[in-house]
């Protein structure tokens, strides 16, 4: 008896989650993402999903693959659908709830402004009718369409987002790449401390409150009472290994002609130009120099030292306005239009010699024509369409505007780094011309937070806009 009161004590407490549609189409794995709780699919969710499994798109292969992980489940347990499906085995212990399926026609009396024929509004009938069927348990709608949730609501429903998706709730705690030390770090952290030096670096092992808590190639900076930077070669124990930077904002340390303006600009050109350093993001405002900064570091590693073969260049194409139709040409014509941030950097980085257009480094516009066509040569701008099967050998692949893709197509390419391949991310979250994609499930919010602590790989979000006065007012302001 005490076995059956505390089975239905569980149940009371577990929570009854109807599934709309547009959630498993976001998200096929959906289905295990609710632990212990139970998950209720209406028949209308099935109706939508065939209706949207054809095509190539993005959306039509997630209804594909929702509706063969649904027929894993179902397949085998058609005796015991009324009681529902356990899904223990199915998710391979993941979820431990159970699978229902709508069994029967359900007659909820919807009030009359709401017309019955729209699927959205048959759903929430299903939702009214499991709150009347269990009502001791909480019933919620999860769904990713802003105004079912509000209807729903509105009816008097409990109804949440999709919130699996979402690498953070808050972008304000994502993780920035750089730390400012307190001033009293020294006095703090100064016990035992250990100092050599090694290939003209500076190398420091300390030990105190603040280790556990430093990543790998995490950045550390303080101005008063004496400057340092440096970045953390061995981090998250009792002690941590810091190194010291190469000095970017110095001339003779000048990438390409450009120089480091500030901290992060210095961080961020440490980054790309380690040969250990196999993954980068760069997060920041429009104007930090994140693709300028990149191109710079592209060109010296690609044409002086020959690190790399060429540089691949991709971004999303996902059009700010209205879209202006089928473009004419090769795949290289048809992304020129969305290359033009690859223009305005690339004639600054091939700027006239001070000294003359005549007698410059050169040797007048000659020179300078020479020298874009070489560079030319060795840019590729591709297409995110066509890279699925590709593997990139010893190449600077650039990925641009960042923010408008998906976790999944960011794994499609950054997968397809080969041997001797640099992967450079960058981009700014705050504006994201997909739709469905928010600040929290972007893909760069979601390679960043998963990235963070790897050895090879590093991050900076860059602050201050390098780009003009105007620039920067414009962003504060508006």
């Amino acid at each position: 008896m005490n076995a059956k009161r505390a089975t239905a004590a569980k149940k009371a407490t577990t929570k009854l989650f109807v599934l709309d549609t547009n959630v498993l189409m976001h998200d096929p794995l959906s289905l295990y993402r609710f632990e212990e709780h139970d998950i209720f699919v209406p028949m209308m969710v099935l109706e939508e999903l065939d209706a949207n499994k054809k095509g190539m798109t993005e959306v039509a292969r997630n209804a594909r693959q929702a509706s063969r992980m649904l027929d894993d489940v179902v397949s085998g347990a058609e005796h015991n659908m009324a009681a529902g499906i356990h899904l223990g085995e199915a998710s391979r212990g993941l979820a431990t709830g159970h699978l229902f399926l709508q069994t029967e026609a359900i007659d909820s009396t919807l009030p009359s402004a709401l017309p019955t024929a729209k699927a959205d509004n048959q759903i929430i009938g299903v939702v009214m009718h499991l709150g009347q069927v269990f009502p001791q348990r909480p019933v919620i709608l999860v769904s990713k369409d802003i105004n079912m949730r509000i209807k729903a609501r509105a009816l008097g429903l409990e109804a949440q987002d999709y919130f699996n998706d979402k690498v953070l709730e808050d972008t304000d705690l994502l993780y920035t790449g750089t730390l400012e030390l307190p001033s009293d770090f020294w006095e703090t952290h100064g016990k035992g401390l250990e100092s050599w030096k090694k290939d003209s670096r500076t190398y420091y092992r300390i030990q105190g409150p603040l280790c556990p808590d430093l990543l790998v190639n995490e950045f550390v900076w303080q101005d008063e009472p004496q400057p340092f930077q440096a970045w953390v070669k061995v981090g998250a124990g009792k002690t941590a290994e810091l190194e010291t930077l190469t000095d970017y904002s110095h001339a003779k340390n000048a990438i390409w002609g450009i120089v480091a303006r500030n901290r992060e600009q210095n961080f961020a050109l440490n980054l790309l130009m380690h040969p250990d350093i196999d993954f980068v993001t760069l997060l920041g405002q429009a104007g930090t120099g994140k693709t300028l900064l990149t191109l710079a570091a592209a060109l010296t590693q690609t044409l002086e030292t020959k690190r790399f073969s060429e540089i691949i260049i991709t971004r999303v194409t996902v059009p700010v306005g209205e879209d202006i139709g089928f473009l004419p040409g090769t795949e290289e014509e048809k992304m020129t239009p969305w290359m033009g941030a690859l223009e305005d950097n690339l004639d600054v980085l091939n700027k006239p010699d001070p000294a003359g257009a005549s007698g410059g480094a050169y040797g007048g516009e000659w020179g300078r024509a020479a020298t874009m066509d070489l560079i030319r040569s060795r840019i590729k701008v591709k297409s995110l369409n066509f890279m699925r099967g590709r593997t990139f050998l010893n190449k600077f692949l650039i990925i641009d505007e960042a923010q408008n893709l998906t976790p999944k197509q960011m794994k499609t390419l950054i997968t397809r780094a080969g041997p001797g391949t640099k992967v450079v991310c960058l981009g700014n979250i705050a504006q994201i011309d997909t739709p469905y994609l928010t600040e929290g499930s972007s893909g760069l919010t979601y390679v960043v937070d998963r990235f963070k602590g790897w050895a090879y790989s590093g991050h900076v979000t860059l602050q201050r806009g390098e780009r003009s006065r105007l620039a920067d007012h414009a962003a504060e302001v508006l």
